[in-house]
């Protein structure tokens, strides 16, 4: 939640901006914006339909590992079918939201730990499956929870590093990577071209190419002074407070 005095523009919970009836200077009017910002913030938490897709996606993991790891008739080509079924919600989910203007925080803060949970669970399985080296997939998933971290620290800084070209770049080729590795075991013209190590490698390459990126961004921006949150609640209380004294008096006044 961020609020920019000098701009006159405000930030929710899910990092939208909106325009403010006043700016928070103390002009007449800002005290009311509380209710306002409530109001506007209330209809971006409701449930909607990229959220599902999102919570989809992430109910399809244990399926995908049970799947992977199951020894049975053609149980992992089953597995692939899942996976790329999931993979096809993290597309839609971004663009549903965008189109339908329903992104909301709890979108925000799904959508990026459902693909970490989607990928990583197929390469851990896949290791344990023996088609993946295990240093590889350390550093996948080293990445993936440093990433986390960061935007964390990024969030209660008061600001948000959006996803990068490098970071969707690198979730396409984990996705490519997974099939193709699962495919190689059933269609020998994909082995001869040694598909899956080269597109492990180059997961690699643009997995620590977006950490870094992300890494720069995060020193960039926090460098230029971020706005602590704890700040915006001081204001947004304050001015919840003084318009319920104000109410009150009118209602005392009234009575009388």
């Amino acid at each position: 939640m961020r609020v920019d005095t000098a701009k006159g523009v405000g930030y929710i919970g899910s990092e939208v901006p909106v325009e403010l009836p006043a700016q928070l200077d103390g002009r007449p009017g800002w005290r009311s914006f509380p209710k306002v910002l409530k109001f506007r913030d209330h209809n971006r938490r409701r449930m909607n339909f990229p959220i599902s897709l999102t919570l989809l996606r992430i109910f399809f993991v244990p399926l995908l590992v049970v799947l992977l790891l199951t020894k049975g008739e053609n149980l992992d080509l089953w597995a692939v079918a899942v996976f790329l079924l999931a993979a096809c919600t993290d597309f839609l989910d971004g663009y549903l939201a965008r189109k339908r203007k329903q992104i909301t925080a709890l979108g925000i803060l799904l959508d990026p730990m459902a693909d970490k949970l989607l990928t990583c669970s197929a390469f851990i399985s896949l290791v344990e499956l023996g088609l993946v080296p295990a240093w590889m997939v350390v550093i996948i998933v080293g990445r993936e929870l440093a990433v986390s971290g960061l935007r964390a620290s990024a969030s209660a800084q008061g600001f948000v590093l959006e996803a990068s070209d490098l970071g969707k770049t690198k979730m396409v080729l984990q996705v490519v990577a997974i099939t193709v590795i699962v495919l190689e075991q059933h269609f020998a013209i994909i082995r001869v071209f040694h598909s899956g190590v080269i597109l492990l490698w180059l997961v690699m390459v643009f997995a620590l190419a977006s950490a870094g990126q992300y890494f720069w961004s995060f020193w960039k921006k926090l460098n230029r002074g971020g706005i602590q949150p704890e700040t915006h609640a001081m204001i947004f209380r304050l001015g919840e407070k003084k318009q319920e004294e104000k109410e009150q008096q009118e209602r005392d006044v009234a009575a009388r």
